[in-house]
């Protein structure tokens, strides 16, 4: 077998694919990338059984085949080349031949038949999205994603679709982020949760292409272009987190986003490792912010402006929290409703697009007298 690709070309596919190629498994065969050529079309796969890509390309190639080649090898090897036309031939050793203009390059392959079965999903159900509106919707939650194996459903993004639009909703039970696309309207309440690596996979790959979604109770498939995104999902079921979010937060306090971010910026490097609190004094007109870490000797103060309406009030939070918060808000104005010093406080921004709503909750931290 022989056939004939240009090295740009095909260091574009390769460097869409090698993601899904695990760093460290079990099973060496999840190393590899999977070659099939058809009818003159290359289709590269690879997956490490959580995920899997697959992209294609025309080739110039004189029979059919099916073959594993080492991944990372091959990719280091074609994004060195240059811009150059390659030969790849096939030898009765197993082995693949590579030659350019300049040189031959010898790699080992194998047969395709332990490479495991790439998931096919049903285009049936489809979901026609915007990358970057995507992007944007995965961007505003990813961040609170459970870490902690215990709750399992808490490890993904939920996608949860209904009359009100698409919801997009993360917890890790410390922090919640529900964000609404709503012009996404669906007649019927369907829930899919999506594992915190295909998300962190995915929003890499998005740009502002269309992306068409297909879902099945198992698995969903992104498709951009002549790429396909697959991923397994979380058979859970998704915590009641309507139940946690407060509805009687009438203390109003409105602040400058990048004002309180820049002071909390600043209080992660006294607030303490263990706990990472910060105190917010409030009153009318001023927000005091305060850390302390007792182990080094250090604390910081700070005051900054703010509108608030209620009584004035102490309530505790984590810093690392706050911050991944206000990172994600584009908005310059934001506003927590608090209740008390033991309550969760919902934070919304002023300003936010008319098809958008997004909801922040951050549980308070035990102030620390």
């Amino acid at each position: 077998m022989e056939f004939k690709v240009n090295s740009n070309v095909l260091e574009k596919l390769l460097s869409k694919i090698i993601p899904a190629v695990p760093s460290r498994t079990p099973m060496p065969i999840l190393e590899n990338f999977l070659f099939d050529i058809k009818d003159g079309n290359l289709i590269v796969c690879a997956t490490d059984l959580e995920i899997a890509l697959v992209s294609s390309i025309n080739v110039d190639a004189n029979e059919d085949i099916k073959m594993v080649i080492p991944a990372r090898l091959l990719f280091d090897i074609i994004r060195s080349l240059g811009d150059t036309q390659i030969s790849f031939e096939t030898e009765s050793n197993s082995k693949l031949k590579l030659t350019t203009e300049n040189g031959t390059y010898n790699i080992g392959f194998s047969s395709s038949e332990n490479f495991p079965t790439i998931p096919s999903v049903p285009k049936g159900k489809e979901l026609v999205i915007a990358g970057d509106i995507l992007k944007k919707a995965l961007d505003q939650t990813a961040y609170a994603i459970s870490k902690e194996d215990m709750r399992p459903a808490m490890t993904g993004t939920l996608l949860e679709f209904s009359q009100e639009g698409l919801r997009f909703v993360a917890t890790d039970g410390h922090r919640l982020v529900k964000y609404i696309n709503k012009k996404i309207i669906t007649e019927s309440e369907e829930q899919y949760i999506i594992p915190e690596r295909a998300i962190s996979v995915l929003i890499k790959q998005l740009g502002s292409q269309e992306i068409k979604v297909y879902l099945s109770k198992t698995h969903v498939s992104f498709i951009i272009d002549d790429f396909e995104f697959i991923s397994r999902l979380i058979g859970e079921k998704y915590p009641a987190y309507n139940s946690v979010i407060p509805l009687e937060n009438e203390k109003l306090l409105k602040i400058k986003t990048a004002d309180l971010l820049s002071t909390i910026k600043r209080m992660m490097l006294f607030s303490a490792t263990g706990s990472k609190q910060v105190k917010f004094s409030i009153t009318e007109d001023s927000l005091v912010v305060s850390a302390e870490d007792i182990d080094h000797g250090s604390n910081a103060v700070e005051k900054i402006h703010c509108e608030y309406k209620g009584e004035p009030m102490d309530i505790g939070f984590n810093t690392a929290y706050v911050n991944d918060m206000l990172t994600h808000i584009d908005s310059e104005e934001i506003i927590f409703k608090l209740h008390s010093a033991t309550k969760a406080s919902i934070v919304e921004p002023v300003e936010i697009g008319e098809d958008e709503k997004i909801l922040l909750l951050l549980m308070p931290v035990r102030i620390n007298n």
